[in-house]
């Protein structure tokens, strides 16, 4: 009998939510609401994202509108929506609005998760988010969703007088992540900001962008921490025990933090300074936390720590001009005039496009009396050492040897002198090979 009751009322929940006239209306509503919505974003969407293209030197606020842009849809479809919730509520009755109301809270969180989940740019990860997010909104719509908690909190252990539940490790875990994520965001927009602004210098640049972000980053946590119900004072005493282990383990760690703060202070290098430390010469692309980000000329990007900054001599070719002074050593032959060697190797030197002949003439001075040559120095400025040192020597070289050719100047190469102190009898090779194929000479016998 029970069963039976069941059945009729569920036949008479049915008769009067699902099967009523008012559901024929609110869903005549959404679909005549999507059609119309799609056809208005199809006529808005173009002319405003050509306009959301043109901003420059932020992409993540540039994928954040784009991805505005491109669900314009369901923008309007939420605002469709919403008018159309407030005119049914008008006549009282929750059967008259529930699909609306439902359709109201899906597309919002989809439309809000869609917009959000593109700055994310793991795309494994940003589906993820988007399926969880909207599984919970749609938890919510249906009512379903304080069961749901009250389940996850009553699976929960007691650790002394607190309790740790598995519903507030999960309220910790994607609050933290939202929190930092969206600090994060916020720190690279004001990064890109702080970029353009041309009083300031490219060190302080960076450290203002580093404080930044890691101040939001710190303030995320805490936020984070305090919104779920962790009392933080309760680690305190387990952070002064953990921290000392801790600090042994990342002692290079934060050195090499120490050590970017002080570089960013002192502002020894910098963003597009050509640097050499050790065996890498390259330019400096990026300035982090823990690294610097070297590109070298053949492509290689090395991460050097920013402590061998501090403890090591480093090279910087840019540091307060990028002027530098470029040597080629050479010889001719003791035939040649050295004057006329000098004007020809200056001359050469003042052709060559890289050259910075207005900065510094080039100079050429003989040296040595060579061995074999008469030792020169040639010497010349350029302005763009990041774009390379060898190859600007080579091009001068190639030069000089075109010059010198033109004009009748040899470049010796070395010669040796064997002088041998005990006489030797030399035989022409073609005499030698006609001895060795007759064979020896018959002996000669004398009569008694």
């Amino acid at each position: 009998m029970d069963f039976l009751e069941a059945v009729s009322a569920a036949g008479s929940w049915l008769q009067t939510v699902i099967l009523n006239q008012w559901t024929v209306y609110q869903s005549v509503v959404i679909v005549a609401g999507y059609l119309f919505c799609g056809f208005l974003a199809k006529r808005i969407e173009p002319a405003l994202e050509s306009r959301a293209r043109t901003i420059k030197g932020n992409p993540d606020l540039l994928r954040v509108i784009i991805a505005f842009m491109r669900r314009l849809r369901w923008l309007f479809l939420i605002v469709w929506l919403w008018i159309a919730d407030v005119v049914l509520s008008r006549f009282g009755w929750p059967s008259y609005r529930w699909m609306v109301a439902t359709a109201l809270t899906l597309v919002a969180a989809w439309f809000v998760i869609a917009v959000l989940t593109r700055i994310i740019r793991n795309q494994m990860l940003a589906r993820v988010v988007a399926v969880a997010g909207w599984l919970y909104f749609a938890l919510y719509a249906l009512g379903l969703d304080e069961t749901i908690l009250a389940a996850l909190d009553g699976i929960a252990v007691n650790l002394g007088a607190a309790r740790l539940s598995m519903l507030l490790v999960l309220k910790a875990i994607v609050l933290s992540a939202a929190l930092i994520w969206l600090a994060v965001l916020i720190g690279n927009m004001s990064s890109h900001w702080i970029q353009k602004s041309a009083d300031l210098t490219p060190s302080l640049k960076v450290l203002i962008s580093k404080l930044i972000k890691i101040s939001l980053i710190g303030l995320a946590g805490a936020i984070a921490l305090s919104a779920t119900g962790i009392d933080l004072t309760a680690l305190t005493v387990f952070s002064g025990a953990v921290g000392v282990g801790i600090g042994f383990g990342l002692q290079k760690v934060v050195s090499n933090f120490i050590s970017g703060i002080i570089i960013l202070l002192d502002k020894s290098i910098k963003p597009g300074d050509t640097i050499t430390l050790g065996e890498t010469f390259g330019a400096i692309r990026d300035l982090r936390s823990r690294f610097v980000s070297v590109i070298t000329r053949d492509g290689k990007e090395y991460l050097i720590p920013n402590e061998d900054f501090i403890s090591q001599q480093v090279v910087n070719w840019s540091f307060s001009s990028e002027y530098v002074r470029i040597e080629v050593d050479f010889g001719t032959s003791y035939d040649s005039d050295p004057h006329e060697v000098a004007r020809i190797a200056v001359e050469t030197a003042k052709a060559i496009p890289r050259v910075a002949s207005a900065y510094a003439q080039p100079v050429c001075w003989m040296t040595a009396f060579g061995s074999s040559s008469l030792d020169f120095k040639l010497r010349f400025w350029i302005s763009d050492p990041s774009n390379g040192l060898t190859n600007v020597r080579g091009e001068v070289l190639m030069a000089l040897w075109d010059a010198f050719k033109a004009a009748g100047i040899s470049i010796p190469f070395p010669h040796r002198e064997i002088i041998m102190k005990t006489p030797v009898e030399v035989v022409d090779s073609l005499e030698r090979g006609e001895e060795m194929r007759s064979g020896p000479a018959p002996a000669s016998r004398s009569n008694a």
